[in-house]
């Protein structure tokens, strides 16, 4: 065990942790937003942050962009970028309810149906990405299907450096910034859920939807709106992924989505601000866990966590739902 090292370099940890932690927050808003109104565990969100990175991936290919390009022409792809994954993501997510999840709900099926259904996309998405696109696509996007199931390499739209030092902490750009839009993004969502009248319709019909119902909120296009905000929270996550660790995977959902579930689990599912705190939790514990021991030890970790915290707060750290989520 290595306590000098993470003594010694303990703020550098903090930072990488709550860095990495952000992205596992974004990726936790999917879920909780569509337990907290359906009761439903969606295991398919993991892959719809995939589609999200393959998005951000194939726009930058069809745009040739190649490292480090001038600082207006990054800008720009990463705005560009931002919109192409939340469009991707958001279709997806949207697509998935419709097309799977609302005829389900239609024929009150039970809820081990939904969760195997859940699976099952899951897995339906991992070989899609994983062998039938690149079948299709590999000679037109070598770049991006020609190695199928490989880890895909993006190239580097802002090279990471130092901003500022605080004692023997350095805080480079990367970290900054997919910290501070992560959190400004969350407090949109949280200002959206709670102050506006959508967002009253979602809390209405999470706290008791058949109440909702005689007081004229459209259930069916809250269930869509949820779905659809989780998938742009995951496009966003995408994005923040591919220029923090530059490369994604048919899988890379896989662990990355346990992780997120279990951050808003952690935080408490049903809770927006949970979700926050979960995956900033999350990422420290990660980091310190692999200082700690290895960093093969990093998803043992999280999931020990998971089971020791909810052992003592069964409900999550912070265990408000969004029905009782006040305005």
């Amino acid at each position: 065990m290595h306590f000098d090292e993470l003594i010694g370099h303990f703020g550098q940890h903090t930072v990488d942790g709550l860095s990495k932690g952000a992205i596992y927050a974004l990726i936790a808003l999917g879920y909780t937003l569509v337990y907290g109104v359906l009761r439903l565990i969606n295991f398919a969100h993991s892959e719809v942050f995939m589609v999200g990175t393959f998005a951000v991936l194939i726009l930058w290919n069809q745009l040739g962009v190649e490292n480090n390009p001038p600082i207006g022409q990054a800008i720009l792809l990463l705005v560009l970028g931002l919109v192409v994954a939340a469009a991707a993501s958001g279709g997806t997510a949207l697509a998935l309810e419709r097309i799977a999840y609302r005829p389900l709900r239609r024929k009150n099926a039970p809820p081990l149906i939904f969760l195997i259904t859940a699976i099952g996309l899951s897995l339906v998405f991992v070989e899609l990405f994983g062998q039938v696109l690149p079948k299709l696509f590999g000679s037109m996007l070598p770049d991006v299907f020609g190695r199928p199931r490989q880890i895909i390499g993006m190239p580097t739209i802002i090279q990471q450096e130092t901003l500022f030092t605080i004692g023997n902490t350095a805080i480079t750009n990367i970290q900054l910034i997919v910290f501070v839009s992560a959190v400004v993004m969350m407090a949109l969502l949280d200002w959206f859920i709670n102050r506006t009248r959508y967002g009253r319709g979602v809390r209405a019909v999470a706290q008791n939807p058949e109440t909702a119902a005689l007081m004229g909120v459209n259930q069916e296009r809250v269930i869509m709106l949820i779905f659809v905000i989780g998938g742009i929270m995951a496009g966003a996550a995408a994005l923040l992924w591919s220029m923090r660790f530059g490369f994604t995977q048919n899988s890379i959902g896989f662990v990355l989505g346990l992780k997120a579930f279990t951050a808003a689990v952690l935080g408490g599912i049903g809770n927006l601000r949970g979700a926050l705190l979960g995956g900033l939790f999350l990422g420290i514990v990660e980091v310190y866990g692999a200082t700690l021991f290895a960093s093969n030890w990093e998803d043992v970790i999280a999931f020990v966590v998971l089971i020791v915290v909810l052992m003592f707060r069964p409900t999550g750290l912070l265990g408000e739902s969004l029905g009782r989520a006040r305005a």
